[in-house]
């Protein structure tokens, strides 16, 4: 577990470098455009050299084949979201030994989710069935982002109990999204390390140093 932890540490440093700012700070967002308003049509100067971002331009294709930047980026802060929250949550069981009392416990982070599925259905379909709703009223609420049509900036479920969007400066917010976009990016290599780690021993090269 020291090399899994090592490697996260490392891989975070780029996670939390600095936003760049100009004369009036602005978020990075997915492909690395600034932008200091959400526009939907706005891409700006990006660092895309597959064109992924333009597919849903090509003329002669399929209406609705390709999806728009709007989902692009959407679909970036949410996989960052949850692997941040796996990255804890191996770290915090197979790391430092947490469980809740009474919570199924498996042998290895990979075989939880199997032995939680089989041993506490009832929790599991929860679970599943909560996702599923706010997966749904996300895209009832603000519209299809897939073609584009979407009223909200990508990754706002609207949950700021705290208010925290309206106190801060427009600065520190941008900031905050810019952050949370690159410690996403470094959760997601972290997991993906693990996943390989597990599957193809000897993938990861770093991980042996480490002795595993």
């Amino acid at each position: 577990m020291k090399s899994v932890i090592a490697a996260a540490l490392i891989g975070s440093c780029a996670a939390f470098a600095p936003a760049q700012t100009g004369k009036a700070s602005t978020a990075l967002d997915l492909y690395g455009m600034q932008e200091p308003s959400f526009n939907p049509e706005f891409r700006g100067d990006v660092f895309d050299p597959m064109g992924f971002g333009k597919m849903h331009e090509i003329e002669g294709a399929f209406p609705n084949m390709f999806p728009h930047t709007q989902f692009l980026e959407e679909a970036e802060i949410k996989h960052g979201r949850m692997a941040m929250l796996a990255w804890t949550g191996v770290w915090t069981t197979e790391g430092l030994g947490w469980h809740f009392p009474g919570a199924p416990e498996a042998d290895d982070w990979t075989t939880g989710l199997g032995v939680w599925a089989r041993e506490d259905p009832g929790s599991f379909g929860a679970i599943l069935a909560f996702i599923a709703i706010a997966e749904g009223e996300g895209v009832s609420h603000a519209g299809d982002n897939f073609r584009g049509v979407s009223k909200k900036i990508p990754g706002d479920m609207g949950f700021d109990w705290m208010g925290l969007s309206k106190k801060l400066p427009e600065e520190r917010v941008a900031r905050y999204k810019t952050v949370e976009k690159k410690n996403g990016r470094a959760a997601m290599i972290a997991m993906a390390s693990l996943f390989a780690m597990k599957a193809i021993p000897g993938s990861v090269p770093f991980m042996a140093l480490y002795g595993n």
